[in-house]
């Protein structure tokens, strides 16, 4: 038996519209849900004089530049097969983005001026992924990145000259370096060894020397640099070292101890830590509990934030930008029942004036609270998660998708989810949750789904569903469950190992084969492999432990029906993950609808490929639980 507490808040939802079970009133557009954004990812120059943003263009996101004050922009690039998600200022002047191939990963560097002029493609090569280590915002010429190109499996340490276009190989990676730091000059100081279950921090005084190890742990403990005081001489670390929860402190490498302890939480990690570049000083840090929330030790920045709700009530308030200065702030405030605005404020002149809506066509009063909950899993773990019900509804006896999450090394968080309020607005309810092995809990949670994929991870999913149907929110006969990559490996495991708790399933991307998973890993996640074959099993040593949790298996068990959707250029998932379960499910005489883009990858990034998943998930699921659809 499972418990659920509705954690500040009441099972009730305010009635904002009604939509009836056998219609189509209060219906939204499926395309305004997963449309483009109107103007996104704002950004100020470090002179402060310009604003930076990405829209649409040929139904591509793009970038635009204007003059603060002006209302008149100017597209800079002209991006038409991919959108540009990735983006940054480098000097006053000059803009900086990445850019893959159809999915691929690969990212090349481009550069294009500010008033558009002179787009360059300063990585041009071919299978090749490009990382940034350090945007050298001092250095208005330079940048450093990481690079791939002289062997996949591992990234060495150029610097780029942005005026001539010149590589400077600065490190080699000697083959088991999986990330680098720079200090407060941008000199490469820091480096984080593996041999695969193991994790060394390496350091140097200087980047004419050579690193030393300063300690070893297994990769279940971690000391993670974040980075250097502000006289290059300690670091600022996130700690898991003899705790269960991440901390914050502060780590001298002279002596390599753990020094002050700045911050910790008793419940959740905390691994974020922020500070002032022209103040010199550290100003804050931030945690996830059931929303993000700050914590300020320098009071300049706490009055501002205090400034920016006070005139925002009722806002997720984030300084997303500031001018070298710091004196002209860019803002985002959003909730869980909007995409939310952008906002510029001059904190010398008190100007505060609003820039864009992400998606002024959804009605924020008609989308639907995602609600803080968590439940007793049949072992006595507490897992925590979200539920959203239809607004309007009265929660009760309600068709319901659970949607566990991707990573699955990661967590679903509070805030607005264009798929959620999507499938609330068709009349079904929507339970996410952070099942074991979900980040930011602590090591022991996270250890806790240690090869439990199928196991343990599956059924804190199944007893969120058993919840749901005891207190009368489900209808036990209409409950689907829908997820991307780990989440449609999770949809899989649910229809094949739980088949008659789902009347259909979505699997986006997801693992079908835990062998082919692990043969097939991209190159550059190679020194990880054997920290997953510790996370998921062993393939040669645990056959049976893999063989026992791979639903392409068990597909003779799998009856209810499944929608699958994959990227044909996904270097994660391969497309032969979803080919193996659509064959499987095919050869028992099972009809199984399948959507395969030739341009997408690990999801489908492209608007037009997105309206036809979700379009055509709409329709599966108004066939199979009743939702409505247009």
């Amino acid at each position: 038996m499972t418990k659920m507490i509705l954690l500040g808040t009441v099972l009730a939802v305010v009635l904002c519209f009604f939509v009836s079970p056998s219609g189509a009133e209060g219906l939204i557009p499926l395309e305004d849900f997963f449309r483009n954004p109107e103007k996104s990812g704002f950004q100020i120059s470090p002179d402060g004089t310009r604003i930076s943003y990405r829209a649409s263009w040929e139904r591509r996101l793009n970038i635009f530049v204007q003059d603060i004050g002006s209302d008149e922009a100017k597209r800079i690039t002209s991006a038409a097969e991919r959108d540009i998600l990735a983006y940054f200022w480098a000097g006053n002047n000059r803009i900086l983005y990445l850019q893959d191939s159809g999915g691929d990963e690969n990212y090349h560097l481009y550069a294009v001026n500010a008033d558009g002029s002179e787009v360059r493609d300063l990585t041009p090569f071919k299978d090749v992924r490009v990382t940034i280590i350090d945007r050298l915002e001092d250095i208005e010429d330079e940048v450093l990145i990481g690079m791939n190109r002289r062997d996949p499996r591992l990234f060495d340490v150029y610097r780029l000259n942005l005026a001539s276009g010149d590589l400077t190989l600065i490190e080699e990676n000697p083959g088991d370096i999986e990330g680098w730091l720079t200090d407060h000059d941008g000199k490469l100081r820091v480096a984080m060894r593996t041999d695969g279950v193991n994790t060394s921090l390496l350091y140097r005084d200087r980047e004419d020397h050579p690193f030393k190890t300063l300690l070893t742990t297994n990769f279940r403990e971690s000391v993670a640099p974040l980075f250097f005081t502000f006289d290059n001489k300690k670091l600022y670390v996130a700690s898991n070292l003899g705790r269960d929860k991440s901390a914050i402190y502060i780590f001298d490498p002279r002596t390599a101890v753990h020094e002050e302890l700045l911050f910790e939480h008793p419940e959740v990690d905390v691994y974020r830590l922020f500070f002032s570049r022209k103040r010199k000083l550290v100003t804050g840090t931030g945690f996830t509990t059931d929303r993000f929330r700050y914590h300020f030790f320098d009071e300049q920045r706490s009055s501002l934030q205090k400034e920016l709700e006070s005139r925002l009530p009722g806002y997720e308030v984030t300084v997303t930008s500031m001018n070298k200065n710091e004196d002209k702030v860019l803002l985002h405030a959003g909730s869980d029942r909007t995409q939310g605005s952008y906002y510029f404020y001059d904190t010398v002149t008190g100007e505060f004036r609003k820039l864009a809506d992400l998606s002024p066509w959804l009605p924020e009063d008609k989308m639907a609270p995602m609600m803080p909950v968590q439940y007793t899993a049949r072992d006595g773990l507490t897992i925590h998660g979200y539920l959203t019900l239809p607004a309007g509804s009265d929660g009760k006896n309600l068709p319901v998708v659970i949607n566990p999450h991707g990573g699955p090394w990661a967590r679903d968080t509070w805030g607005f989810d264009g798929e959620v309020q999507f499938l609330a607005n068709r009349g079904l309810a929507v339970l996410q949750m952070n099942f074991r092995g979900s980040t930011g809990y602590g090591r022991t949670f996270w250890e806790a789904g240690f090869k439990q994929w199928g196991r343990a991870m599956q059924d804190d999913i199944t007893d969120g569903v058993k919840w749901l149907i005891e207190q009368g929110i489900a209808d036990p006969e209409k409950v689907g469950i829908y997820g991307g990559s780990y989440g449609g490996y999770a949809v899989l495991a649910g229809l094949a190992f739980t088949p008659d708790l789902y009347a259909c399933g979505v699997d986006y991307v997801g693992v079908s084969n835990l062998f082919t998973l692990l043969e097939t890993i991209p190159p550059y996640w190679e020194l990880g492999r054997q920290m997953m074959y510790e996370q998921i099993g062993h393939p040669e040593k645990e056959k049976e432990l893999l063989k026992a949790a791979s639903p392409v298996f068990h597909a003779d068990r799998i009856r209810a029906p499944l929608f699958v959707a994959q990227g044909a250029n996904d270097p994660r998932v391969k497309k032969a993950e979803s080919d193996q379960i659509v064959e499987a499910m095919r050869k028992r005489g099972v009809d199984v609808e399948y959507m395969v883009k030739d341009n997408e990858g690990h999801g489908f990034l492209n608007e037009e490929n997105r309206f036809d998943f979700y379009r055509a998930m709409e329709r599966f699921h108004a066939k199979h639980l009743g939702s409505m659809a247009e």
